[in-house]
């Protein structure tokens, strides 16, 4: 079961195999024999792809959880020289990994040279367990979850132009006035939530338009740097373009609340010691986050 729940989360047959130190032909007669003893299909197995069945998911999360509580027995007997080893997988927003997360990560690695840290910088919403990873972090107004959160650090979204647009198209002064301007679209967010404002009597949305659509928050902000128009955006993401001159923000009175950076994990109570001196090292590198000294801005 736990030879089940590598290959799973690695994947692959033969990073499982290398892993645990076994041939690769004797993980896959284990697997075949585990499913033969289930009377069911696991695993999915094409000479490209590895997938579960919806049996084998099910599976999985009581296998997860076993090599979790394995895991977490192992560091354990460390626990007391804080030392921590083997594999952390995370998944993260592309641009926040570029921008900021890769330098906090160095700096946890080279404290913890024996961990090896999996990163997988990808901007669509990632299930934490399916995916096999040991943690995802979140950049949202986070709901409720089943899952465990911590949050990290606080940022906001802005509404923002470069000054040579704004001197081209004019300064929105209300939300209403949005409607005249070439805005921007970040696709993984529908359209009515991304331009959301608050007035008097509650939150509401404003029907924009704009000639791009992008799912790559930073294909909009060098657009944005380029003229093209207005998008909304993570302030960590321009924090250094304002601080320059290159971007303005506009409607700052009008924005809705704050959203958070979260760590977000399965599991509170068989958190392997390399899972959670990472989740503390985060939380300390990120706290009261001033975003220009982060990126070196």
């Amino acid at each position: 079961m736990v030879l089940f729940a590598r290959v799973v989360q690695l994947r692959s047959f033969t990073a499982a195999a290398n892993q645990a130190g076994l041939a690769k032909s004797a993980v896959s007669k284990r697997i075949s024999l585990l499913e033969e003893r289930l009377g069911v299909r696991l695993l999915m197995r094409t000479t490209r792809k590895l997938s579960l069945t919806e049996e084998g998911l099910r599976f999985y999360e009581h296998c997860a959880s076993m090599l979790t509580a394995v895991t977490a027995a192992q560091d354990s007997v460390s626990a007391s020289s804080q030392s921590a080893r083997g594999p952390l997988r995370v998944n993260a927003p592309v641009t926040f990994s570029q921008m900021y997360l890769a330098r906090a990560i160095a700096k946890f690695l080279a404290q913890h040279p024996e961990v090896e840290l999996h990163l997988s910088a990808d901007d669509r919403i990632v299930d934490v367990v399916e995916g096999g990873f040991d943690l995802v972090l979140r950049i949202t107004q986070l709901k409720d979850s089943s899952l465990v959160a911590r949050r990290l650090a606080s940022d906001r979204l802005v509404v923002c132009a470069s000054p040579d647009y704004l001197k081209r198209a004019g300064v929105p002064q209300s939300p209403e006035e949005l409607v005249g301007h070439n805005c921007l679209h970040y696709a993984l967010v529908p359209l009515a939530r991304e331009w959301r404002f608050r007035g008097p009597g509650g939150g509401y949305s404003v029907p924009v338009r704009g000639n791009l659509v992008s799912w790559d928050g930073t294909v909009l902000r060098q657009a944005v740097v380029a003229g093209l128009g207005l998008a909304v955006l993570p302030y960590f993401m321009v924090a250094a373009d304002v601080e320059s001159g290159r971007v303005q923000t506009v409607l700052d009175a009008c924005r809705s609340a704050p959203i958070g950076i979260y760590a977000v994990y399965a599991n509170r109570k068989q958190v392997p010691l390399r899972t959670k001196l990472f989740l503390d090292a985060m939380s300390r590198y990120f706290l009261n986050a001033d975003w220009l000294a982060l990126s070196g801005g």
